[in-house]
């Protein structure tokens, strides 16, 4: 029991601690100017700037190089690094604190008279407006003293990403108010217009087939009928042929006529043997 309550204690201890150390950063970070001098020039680069001035694209993250010489006789350490955005100085309302920026910890020594260059990124979500940005650094000695260091303070514009019609955000955002826009129609169109309009009935399928056959035969006049004497006997075929003459012999289109033979007189029959 003692040792949980000695656990407990020691947490809370360390979490207030830590709130402590936060306020301080935060307080180094506004008022870099009240801090004791230290011989370390710092200094802060966007590489994405463009040529017309720094701009802080809302909802995408904003990369600094910070750029930290340090001129002291004995090594110093870059602790944290954040900022913070003004109102501009030309404000009537005067100069006051809009946002502070995320504070990162680097913990990085630098040895004495080397430099070194640090990445520093953060993001914005404010209205489109020129506003102030202060980037400082929180810098500690051997001895184990903080110092804030000022690297940028100059005037930004703060603005909105660029929109096109063919960011896939967009296009998908277009696909579903129009599916959602297309099934309310769909819904309205059956619930009340369709029920305006009275379906006529379909007869059946066979009902059909029986009405196609009985429109589309047609009588065949018999002038038109020609006789054929085939293997299986005699059929009636209409006037319009419907096979090629061109590759039948002659023999079978011409048809012998019958000899009419005389009562009473046998059938005189051919002998294909030699004759007697």
């Amino acid at each position: 029991m003692v040792l949980i309550n000695a656990l407990t204690v020691a947490l809370l201890s360390l979490k207030a601690l830590s709130v402590v150390a936060e306020d301080v950063v935060d307080e180094e970070l506004e008022s870099p100017s009240t801090s004791p001098n230290l011989a370390v020039s710092i200094s802060a680069s966007f590489p994405s700037s463009e040529i017309f001035g720094i701009k802080l694209i809302n909802g995408r993250p904003t990369q600094s190089l910070l750029s930290i010489s340090n001129n002291e006789a004995a090594p110093v350490k870059v602790a944290f690094i954040g900022g913070s955005l003004w109102t501009p100085l030309n404000d009537p309302q005067g100069t006051r604190q809009v946002r502070n920026l995320t504070t990162t910890k680097y913990n990085v020594e630098i040895p004495a008279g080397e430099k070194e260059s640090l990445s520093y990124n953060f993001a914005t979500e404010l209205q489109p407006q020129d506003m102030r940005l202060s980037l400082a650094a929180i810098l500690s000695d051997i001895k184990g003293a903080y110092y804030t260091v000022q690297a940028f303070n100059e005037t930004v514009s703060i603005v909105e990403p660029e929109t096109s019609i063919f960011d896939p955000q967009i296009l998908f955002l277009y696909l579903f108010l129009l599916a959602a826009f297309g099934g309310v129609i769909y819904f309205i169109y059956n619930t009340w217009i369709a029920t305006l309009f009275p379906q006529k009935r379909r007869a059946g399928k066979g009902g059909e087939r029986a009405k196609r056959s009985s429109g589309q035969s047609k009588k065949v006049d018999p002038a038109d009928q020609v006789s054929v004497l085939g293997a299986d006997g005699p059929a009636v075929t209409s006037g319009a042929k419907a096979y090629d003459e061109s590759w039948i012999p002659t023999h079978h289109i011409n048809k012998p006529e019958a000899r009419r033979i005389k009562s009473g007189q046998p059938a005189r029959t051919k002998s294909r043997g030699k004759a007697e």
